[in-house]
């Protein structure tokens, strides 16, 4: 079988900041609770009527751009968002019409923040079997329309923003080897940060009472999804590197979900990494959901955080709950 590689890497993120200043003027918080709870100090917001799919076209123009082939050359697109453009159709499709790609395959996966891992796995598997040559995976999110900014939900409004992150999984052997991929779930905790309504499970008229209870808004036990980040997050990566062999040791970087800055501080301690064997850009954009993992890649290549023979290894918690890792050797 051949081998999958990350040959090229993009992202974006909306030119509307909003800071904690900004914030604490429509809810009761501030700039030091956000960051004392957080470590999100700034975040982007979409322009009115910007989906997924449209903050998803110019990180994979730098993707397929970083990646030096033209976009008639992506054979497969996987698509990864929780804020999908509509229920129905997926946003892959609506992204392939605005992109002007070919009549190829698309595919929306929905595992919230370990979406863009998952989507690598997927990727891989189709190039290791010589299905496709070179896929198209996003990351991307608009979230902020789907918030609650109010100080009644402000445990969530504070926390989530939007951005898009692209990269090319090729069989071409250059960029990152994707030595693995692991993947969990344990979907009894499903309710612990959740969107209840609306839902095809309950009726489909609209229903001003679950309106008034605020029930289309993320809710989120922020206890219970701390306690388990904390756990699942080490216990992934480990086995993604034992799997190959290797050890925290052998670690270069760890590119975890920018979930909470507190969690990621956790998972260092834990694991004794060292603040140059871990990226962190939680404090410029907030939680972007499938988004953050690409663009924190992206980011840490323009800044000379990647080199050549490097292990790299990405880790993702998030609803559902899922978990899930990916490790990459530099070439």
């Amino acid at each position: 079988m051949l081998d999958a590689h990350i040959i090229g890497v993009g992202h974006y993120v909306p030119e509307n900041i909003i800071t904690n200043n900004d914030l604490s003027k429509i809810m009761d918080t501030s700039n030091k609770w956000i960051v004392d709870r957080t470590g999100i100090e700034k975040r982007r917001y979409a322009s009115p009527n910007q989906g997924p799919s449209d903050l998803a076209i110019p990180a994979s123009k730098q993707a397929i751009k970083n990646a030096k082939i033209n976009k008639k050359d992506i054979d497969f697109i996987i698509f990864a968002t929780s804020t999908p453009d509509y229920y129905i159709p997926g946003s892959s499709c609506i992204f392939q019409d605005k992109m002007k790609i070919d009549n190829i395959g698309t595919l929306d996966i929905r595992v919230q923040c370990s979406g863009f891992i998952y989507g690598l796995s997927i990727a891989e598997q189709y190039i290791k079997t010589r299905q496709f040559n070179n896929i198209l995976v996003i990351g991307s999110e608009v979230q902020s329309t789907a918030m609650d900014l109010t100080s009644k939900g402000r445990d969530t409004g504070v926390i989530f923003a939007d951005g898009a992150g692209a990269a090319i999984v090729s069989s071409n052997k250059s960029g990152a080897k994707i030595l693995s991929t692991h993947l969990h779930s344990q979907g009894k905790y499903a309710k612990e940060l959740w969107v209840e309504s609306p839902s095809s499970s309950s009726s489909p008229t609209i229903d001003i009472n679950k309106i008034n209870n605020g029930n289309h808004f993320l809710k989120m036990n922020g206890k219970e999804v701390f306690r388990h980040a904390v756990k699942r997050f080490p216990e992934v990566i480990i086995e993604g590197l034992e799997h190959n062999n290797l050890s925290i040791n052998n670690l270069d970087l760890l590119i975890p979900h920018q979930a909470n800055l507190r969690i990621s501080k956790f998972i260092q301690k834990k694991l004794s990494l060292s603040d140059n064997q871990i990226f962190s850009n939680i404090h410029k954009y907030g939680n972007t959901t499938a988004a953050s993992i690409p663009i924190a890649l992206s980011e840490a290549l323009e800044a000379n955080r990647i080199s050549t023979g490097n292990i790299i290894a990405l880790a993702s918690f998030g609803s559902g709950f899922t978990w899930a890792s990916c490790i990459m050797e530099w070439l």
